[in-house]
């Protein structure tokens, strides 16, 4: 069970200014049970423990103590305010629930890092798959669950999700549906797949920079045409696109249409607000699944995967490098003055209700030589960050081949 760290709510619930009666009013307990929570005899149920972290206007992890980027993996189903029956009922809904006979016992022994028995706990494949079971039903992404898993289950492998293998001839329908389209429909498909990742690039950039980002339903259904006098709207964007390739002209809306009967396509229309023409009828068009596809397969793009592997993208590897390269006294805590530790260092997090950092690497206080006093931090890697750099080496390696890791493999081999 997690608990309430000694003399932590009641630090909490003064400087909320709230009394024992009035917080107890609020969470649904008697007084004399706030009594026991503020003692330590009895432990708040993970939905209790939620209504009243938000009664006292703080995070859970203020109530337990767990740093952010340290959490296990009780600690992200109490973050849920999930108990264990009700972890278990919702995990016994997906696949892998029911093929490791998932239960209460089986679930505590795993958030305890004792020994899971059970039918189908050996197959490394199929328990690779539990990590994005627990990240749905905990409402976080599925690497948190696999750096919780790492953290609580520091003697295992970490989970990893078994490689896809792909089945003969399975592009088979997407590249003969791709043949079926004369030219003109294989532009303007390609386009529109050009457009969607575009979209998708500046939706990510928003994210970066903490602005308002539609759900993917929304700014997937991209701009078409404005039914409006060109020289009064211009073109947008897909217009350009097409024109650039000679066939934006009056017969667009047929091909469009072609498409959309194929269902490769959908198009919508609404009415927005332009500056020189008012309110004018605006088209839009949106991939289907069916229609990615086999836009990827005629461009001879690999089909999309999920990734197998909880890995971090260059930029951040290579700063997990530097830190490695600096030795045992650590990276000068200025040289990390980027956004770097707010996706890696422990305790970090990119906002007030934003996803805590991975915590692969921590700020290390440097002693004045009597020992007296702090003179300054430094950047090293944490245990976890040590494994994972491990645990991922080989495959950091093939895929950015630019970052230098030579410490960080005298590192790894010193761990293993």
């Amino acid at each position: 069970m997690r608990v309430i760290a000694p003399g932590r709510l009641a630090t909490l619930r003064e400087r909320a200014g709230l009394s024992k009666a009035e917080l107890a009013r609020r969470i649904g307990v008697s007084t004399r049970m706030m009594f026991f929570y503020e003692e330590g005899r009895h432990t708040p149920t993970p939905q209790r423990l939620q209504k009243m972290a938000e009664a006292l206007r703080c995070d859970v992890e203020e109530l337990t103590g767990v740093r952010r980027g340290e959490e296990g993996l009780v600690d992200l189903r109490f973050a849920a305010g999930l108990t264990l029956d009700q972890a278990v009922e919702l995990l016994r809904r997906t696949t892998v629930g029911r093929d490791l006979y998932l239960s209460a016992p089986r679930l505590s022994a795993l958030e305890q890092g004792r020994p899971v028995l059970g039918r189908n706990w050996g197959d490394h494949d199929v328990v690779g798959l539990l990590p994005a079971a627990l990240a749905k039903v905990y409402g976080v992404p599925a690497r948190m669950v696999v750096d919780a898993w790492m953290r609580t289950r520091p003697n295992e492998s970490a989970p990893v999700r078994p490689s896809r293998r792909p089945r003969k001839g399975a592009s088979g329908p997407a590249e003969a549906a791709w043949r079926s389209l004369n030219e003109r429909q294989r532009v303007y498909l390609g386009e529109v797949l050009r457009d969607e990742r575009m979209t998708e690039t500046e939706m990510w950039m928003r994210r970066v920079h903490h602005l308002p980002v539609p759900r993917p339903a929304e700014w997937r259904k991209l701009p078409l045409a404005l039914h409006a006098p060109a020289r009064v709207v211009g073109y947008t964007r897909l217009q350009e696109r097409l024109r650039s390739n000679g066939v934006h002209d009056p017969g667009a809306g047929a091909t469009v249409h072609a498409l959309e009967r194929r269902e490769l396509l959908i198009t919508s229309t609404d009415v927005v607000q332009h500056p020189a023409a008012g309110e004018v009828t605006r088209v839009r068009v949106e991939m289907t699944k069916q229609g990615r596809a086999v836009a990827r397969a005629g461009l001879g793009e690999p089909a999309e995967q999920q990734p197998d592997m909880p890995l971090l993208s260059e930029w951040l590897w290579g700063v997990m490098a530097r830190v490695a390269a600096a030795g045992p006294d650590g990276l000068e805590r200025d040289a990390l003055s980027g956004r770097a530790p707010f996706y890696l260092g422990v305790g970090y997090k990119s906002r007030s209700a934003g996803r805590p950092s991975r915590g692969f690497i921590d700020e290390v206080p440097v002693l004045a030589a009597d020992g007296s006093h702090v003179v300054g931090y430094r950047w090293k890697l944490t245990p976890v960050g040590l494994r994972h750099a491990a645990e991922y080496l080989a495959e950091y390696r093939r895929r950015y081949p630019r970052v230098d890791t030579t410490v960080v493999a005298a590192l790894a081999d010193e761990h293993s």
